[in-house]
């Protein structure tokens, strides 16, 4: 299906048409219709498959912009997303007099309010600064007609659920919600089953936890040899842009030392940073004013950045949720992407997880690690037995003696 074939606004499609927009992705495709019907839905959906479009051109298309109220509301679990929100609608809403913003921590709440007091039709949201606004300020949400909630698993995550649950409860008159996860954990199913009326639901990442135009690369090697392989890797790839995942504040910095002194156009990203200084490396980012980009998992989750060709995990992720995040930063809305990942032995395990969890079929950089089960031969259960005899031994202090039989009487 195409854009040009929705039943939305002309001034939509126009700018539709002018952002290149033009076949759907499958979870727009599946969503959009359901959406624009007023339907609740509940969407599991791989990272980088076009949710954010699938959420904007309704939103768009039902608010009522001579109605100065908020008619939307989105709740995201960060400023970058958040921000990130904004620039799509706004780009979606270019052409019409609809006006979006976004409240979030960390800036002044007199000017938020002086904005919203001005008129904002979608408003965009992190759970705790909207929680401190309906306390602090007439910021009331009585008009909204479609509740959001976006990468709602990484939300409960960060503590948000009992803000959300808040928010849910501040909403008593009848509304659309809408619920984004790229997971189905307990929570999220409580939060369906509690505030939802019988949603449409639909499920892409069953079958294809990993989008399909990314490839995935591995290179098996010893920890001590990964900052020579991602210099020749740098050299013979040359990405269009590049994000380099660590695990650690500590693990970027040290990266980045070592990295600035050996190529142009690096910087890096983690939570220690302010921001103000964290959105301003994101625009930056975006605009391709920076080529290499070292970061935590911070930058892993809903963040678009079109022109990314390469996602390198120079730390192994944590676990195979932290991979697809990561690695989702690349090949977005159908386009080619490459991730390599750095393995160590110490990653193996974590490795078969990866890929069995994410349906993986892996492309090795070199050597290959054997993935197959050790067999447990003679010699290693013999091992074993003697390991169990040595604790016994440990145990006792010494081993005991067996009761001796009593003797028949010589006399």
């Amino acid at each position: 299906m195409r854009f040009d074939e929705l039943d939305v606004k002309p001034q939509i499609q126009k700018a539709l048409a002018k952002m290149g927009y033009e076949a759907l992705t499958p979870v727009q495709e599946q969503t959009l219709p359901h959406i624009l019907a007023g339907w609740d839905l509940v969407a599991l959906a791989e990272t980088g498959s076009g949710k954010t479009a699938a959420c904007a051109v309704p939103l768009v298309q039902s608010v009522d912009p001579a109605k100065r109220t908020v008619q939307a509301l989105i709740l995201v679990p960060t400023r970058e997303l958040a921000l990130q929100y904004v620039t799509e609608i706004s780009q979606i809403a270019q052409y019409t007099d609809i006006e979006s913003f976004a409240i979030y921590g960390g800036f002044s709440m007199a000017i938020q309010m002086g904005k919203l007091d001005h008129g904002v039709h979608i408003l965009v949201a992190t759970p705790g600064r909207l929680i401190d606004m309906l306390y602090n300020t007439s910021l009331r949400l009585a008009d909204v007609r479609t509740l959001v909630l976006d990468e709602a698993d990484e939300m409960l995550n960060q503590g948000f659920e009992q803000d959300v649950e808040f928010i849910f409860s501040c909403l008593v008159h009848k509304h659309q919600t809408l619920l984004f996860s790229a997971t189905m954990p307990p929570e999220i199913k409580h939060l369906t089953q509690k505030y939802l009326d019988n949603p449409v639901v639909v499920e892409l990442t069953k079958d294809h936890a990993a989008p399909t135009s990314l490839e995935h690369c591995f290179v098996w090697l010893n920890p001590h040899d990964r900052l020579n392989r991602l210099l020749e890797l740098i050299e013979t790839e040359k990405p269009t842009q590049a994000i380099l995942f660590c695990n650690s504040r500590h693990g970027c910095e040290t990266l980045f030392d070592h990295l600035k002194k050996k190529i142009e156009s690096v910087e890096m990203i983690h939570g220690g940073q302010d921001q103000n200084k964290r959105t301003s490396l994101f625009r930056r980012f975006k605009k391709q004013q920076i080529h290499y980009m070292i970061a935590t998992d911070i930058a892993a989750r809903g963040l678009d950045f079109a022109h990314t060709s390469h996602v390198i995990n120079y730390d192994f992720p944590q676990s195979a949720e932290a991979y697809t995040h990561r690695t989702g930063r690349t090949a977005r809305m159908g386009r080619k992407g490459r991730a390599i990942t750095f393995c160590t032995p110490r990653d193996i395990q974590r490795l078969k997880t990866v890929l069995r969890q994410n349906k993986i079929e892996p492309v090795w950089l070199g050597e290959a690690p054997d993935l197959s089960s050790p067999k447990r031969g003679k010699k290693t259960a013999s091992k074993n037995r003697s390991r169990q005899q040595a604790g016994e031994k440990n145990k006792q202090g010494k081993r005991r003696r067996p009761r001796e039989k009593n003797k028949p009487s010589t006399q």
